[in-house]
């Protein structure tokens, strides 16, 4: 029964059927924008408060669909990047 267990694992693992191969490259974009949201310290500044972050989400959609649309961008994405490059390695 394990060798079973092993045998479908690995074939899981290896499919490519598109449908797999889509639902793989969302689900790695979802965690590369998890890991955005924790490397931008909301989680400790939030205290772990999903309704909070969510929030605050919705609140920079808001923004995005205003007049200023293209100021926000400019502006967080600078940002962004300074922060990007402000790492340590």
């Amino acid at each position: 029964m394990a060798a079973r267990h092993r045998l479908l694992a690995t074939r899981s693992r290896n499919d490519t059927g598109d449908w797999i191969v889509k639902r793989r490259e969302r689900t790695r974009h979802l965690i590369e924008l998890g890991g955005l949201i924790a490397k931008a310290g909301l989680i400790p500044l939030t205290d772990d408060d999903r309704a909070v972050i969510f929030g605050a989400l919705v609140e920079v959609a808001a923004r995005l669909r205003g007049d200023d649309r293209d100021q926000m961008l400019m502006l967080w994405r600078r940002r962004g990047k300074r922060a990007f490059d402000d790492e340590p390695d």
